[in-house]
């Protein structure tokens, strides 16, 4: 191999953490090298994940609205969907993205190798492998990311995961979609929106069971008017792929063995894994339960390594990674050495149909936490506005839980699913970090008539 090139900061992985550490100490004056091990910058957030399935949502929610329109009086003629066409306009809008994030590495005069990178063996001090090359620094930070899992059932390699959604070039029209977290419910919910059959298989007996309760069970309520037929306690025995292409599905369902076949899709969405083959035993890094174990300050095992993002194992989310990789930028070159991200209180969106916007403890994680005696909930059931031309039966309701701590209400929990969700909670995320309480929303005048007021009514 050649001789070692020397840096102040290297980054494996070119995602949204990685982005974020290596722009940042490159704007701090740092001399950084980034490793990407795929072809394309972003990570999965660009390219597999958040934008593209965003992407896929406002198409399933323009079925929905074209199938309201007639209750807002309007006749609508004739329509079709074309998946190859909307794909088409999606890929392109990605390959911009790629290039703007290229530019912007070059714009900070990064060193971006698309090449994937280890750590090298043999060596007195960290150093990283890449094409034949050795690459060393006294800060390294590994921001790897994740992919999805696939669980070894027989005939699994006939499925696809969250991954290969993408690849689709045309809409399934028979699908089974296996999962119950919020990767599952989303895709899910795009199949159904979009005129696909969908069954969604889920082990235990309702999705998204790591959220507040009343948010899973509202969305039980609401898959099946979206076209996804549930079916809880059920366990894939195997996958058969039929001489016309079609996949047979053999399960056990509550107890009971049930064969169907015909489906043109399945899809994984059991979870994800790190990406952590990159050897880590070579310098000393650890692991814990298959993630990088880091302290509150994404430090490692191993001195002057550090992990940020999803191979780190917690809260899984584009902007955690983002403002984890800036934070330590600036504590390890700009004279913060106490600077670090609070992971409390970070609000999510689940692009569910309809939407969730949640942020905090749900009530379970609250009782667990302080005891069933320190901690009040507060729920309202209401319609947007936006139904209020629909039949009884058509119409969805907004669900609004709002948990608090004793004695002053301190809210340390709020949990939303109905239209416009995922645009409300943002605002309420950015009261609750600064720790207001239930009595300061019934202080503050409701907008009306708007969903959000219902949580300063509530």
């Amino acid at each position: 191999m050649s001789s070692i090139n020397n840096y102040d900061l290297i980054v494996l992985g070119a995602g949204s953490g990685g982005l974020g550490a290596s722009r940042r100490a490159a704007r701090l004056g740092q001399k950084v090298a980034l490793f990407e091990g795929s072809p394309r910058l972003g990570g999965t957030c660009v390219n597999v994940g958040c934008v593209p399935k965003k992407v896929m949502y406002n198409t399933a929610k323009h079925a929905e609205f074209i199938h309201d329109h007639s209750v807002y009086g309007f006749t609508v003629g004739e329509h079709s969907f074309n998946w190859t066409d909307v794909k088409t306009k999606r890929d392109a809008y990605i390959k911009r993205l790629n290039g703007i994030y290229d530019a912007n590495v070059a714009k900070d005069e990064i060193d971006t190798f698309m090449a994937e990178a280890r750590f090298a063996p043999g060596h007195d001090q960290p150093t990283v492998e890449a094409d034949g090359k050795l690459y060393r620094a006294p800060h390294i930070v590994i921001a790897t990311g994740g992919r999805p899992s696939v669980p070894p059932v027989p005939g699994h390699e006939h499925g696809i995961t969250s991954d290969g959604f993408f690849d689709l070039d045309t809409q399934p029209k028979n699908v089974a979609v296996v999962g119950a977290g919020y990767i599952a419910v989303e895709l899910a919910g795009i199949f159904g929106g979009l005129g696909s059959k969908v069954d969604l298989f889920i082990r235990k007996e309702k999705v998204l069971r790591v959220f507040d309760s009343a948010l899973s069970e509202m969305l039980m309520n609401e898959l099946p008017r979206g076209g996804v037929n549930v079916h809880p306690h059920t366990q894939l025995q195997d996958i058969k792929k039929e001489a016309d292409g079609t996949l047979t599905i053999r399960r056990i369902t509550d107890g009971k063995e049930v064969t169907g076949g015909g489906y043109d899709c399945l899809l994984w969405a059991v979870g994800r894994v790190s990406n952590v083959e990159i050897g880590l035993e070579h310098v000393g890094v650890e692991l814990e339960r298959g993630n990088i174990k880091v302290d509150e300050y994404q430090n490692t095992t191993a001195k002057g390594i550090y992990a940020i993002g999803d191979v780190q194992g917690k809260a899984l989310l584009t902007p955690v990674a983002i403002a984890a990789g800036r934070r330590l930028a600036h504590r390890l070159f700009d004279n913060q050495p106490t600077l670090k991200l609070n992971y409390e209180n970070i609000a999510t969106v689940i692009f569910s149909h309809p939407p969730i916007g949640t942020v905090g403890c749900s009530e379970a994680e609250a009782i667990a936490k302080y005891g069933a005696d320190q901690v009040n909930t507060y729920q309202s059931r209401s319609i947007n506005m936006y139904h209020a031309l629909k039949d009884v039966k058509d119409k969805v309701p907004t669900i609004v839980k709002m948990v608090t701590l004793k004695p002053n209400d301190k809210i340390i929990g709020l949990h939303i699913c109905g239209d416009g969700a995922d645009e409300m909670i943002q605002g309420f995320a950015v009261a609750i970090k600064m720790g207001a309480t239930k009595q300061d929303f019934n202080d503050t005048v409701a907008i009306h008539p708007t969903g959000s007021e219902e949580v300063v009514l509530i």
